[in-house]
């Protein structure tokens, strides 16, 4: 269904001095595919570029290199206009923070019309009772229709948020952090939701998330992002233990389970700045088996079936924190 080749962003920094302002690397050759009906959990620390590549996979963010496919047309080598109505159509996509993602000054119901509206679907009466229809599939009472979007709770905004992300039947949704701004009460209820939103619209979904066990809860791949670049692509059930890329191993061991116990893999040192990344793999300046080649050349990608990770030196299918832990000590 969507595709990206080889995509970079790059930003101008405000910093950088009187010679020039320096350059954010947000992206780096990035490649992903998301299929019909799939779920593609995407993971990673702050700053690692996830929201970027969720602005790539909507349309919001134009690529400085590289190209992203829609049902195998070229996004960004049509019409700008055509482009809006191919996305806006048949993507949607779910913000952070539902308190600024909607409109504070407008009702409900105005809230879930716009979309219909800016393409034109059906008459008024057929715009309300899909307005209706939305409330009622997430969930939400006929009469939040006319509420302010600050007379709702965060849960409720959040039901609103997916709601008009549905609005116009869309095949993809892109979800970025849908829950981090919410009670941990909360979060339960929008994850569900999703889920069986999914199931019975046969929707393909895109989860961005730094939580990564509900990731690896939802999702049928797991991407793993660092510094802009996307080092490991793993099928869900193969983590943690199947993971080969040594920060995905990290990320995992730092997370609580319900039953096992945390054995964090310690990481030594601060993430290297976007505007000069490290030369070689660019997990090396905090990697434990990091050598001299890590440093002189970005590892190719090693694929086997379908995981996919870029490392030197990846850690053994199987290992242990235990042993990972000895391993780093």
């Amino acid at each position: 269904m969507l595709e990206l080749k080889d995509v970079h962003v790059v930003h101008r920094a405000r910093s950088g001095g009187l010679l020039g302002r320096d350059r954010v690397y947000a992206l780096t050759a990035a490649n992903l595919t998301v299929s019909p009906g799939e779920t593609v959990g995407v993971v990673g620390e702050s700053g690692c570029g996830k929201s970027t590549l969720a602005k790539v996979l909507v349309g919001l963010q134009k690529p400085t290199a590289g190209t992203v496919t829609f049902r195998g047309r070229d996004l960004w080598g049509m019409k700008e206009s055509e482009r809006r109505e191919l996305v806006g159509s048949s993507v949607g996509m779910i913000f952070q923070d539902p308190s600024t993602a909607l409109n504070r000054r407008l009702p409900i119901r105005q809230v879930l019309r716009d979309p219909l509206n800016v393409h034109g679907r059906g008459t008024p009466a057929q715009r309300d009772a899909r307005v209706r229809e939305l409330l009622d599939l997430v969930g939400l009472p006929a009469g939040a229709a006319d509420a302010l979007p600050g007379q709702l709770s965060g849960g409720q905004r959040q039901r609103v948020a997916v709601a008009r992300a549905l609005a116009l039947e869309p095949d993809l949704v892109v979800a970025d952090e849908p829950t981090s701004a919410l009670d941990v009460s909360v979060r339960a209820q929008i994850l569900n939701l999703l889920l069986d939103l999914k199931e019975r619209l046969g929707l393909a979904l895109v989860f961005v998330s730094h939580d990564i066990q509900t990731v690896r809860r939802m999702s049928d791949r797991v991407v793993t992002m660092y510094l802009g670049r996307i080092v490991e692509r793993t099928p869900a059930q193969s983590v943690p233990l199947g993971a080969r890329h040594p920060y995905t191993r990290a990320l995992f061991s730092a997370t609580p389970g319900l039953i096992s116990p945390i054995n964090p893999i310690p990481l030594v040192g601060v993430v290297p700045s976007a505007t000069r990344p490290p030369s070689g793999c660019p997990f090396r300046t905090r990697c434990w088996r990091a050598d001299d080649v890590c440093a002189a050349e970005m590892p190719e990608a090693t694929v086997e079936g379908e995981h996919l990770f870029h490392c030197h030196h990846p850690v053994a299918a199987g290992a242990t924190d235990i042993e990972l832990i000895q391993e780093r000590v």
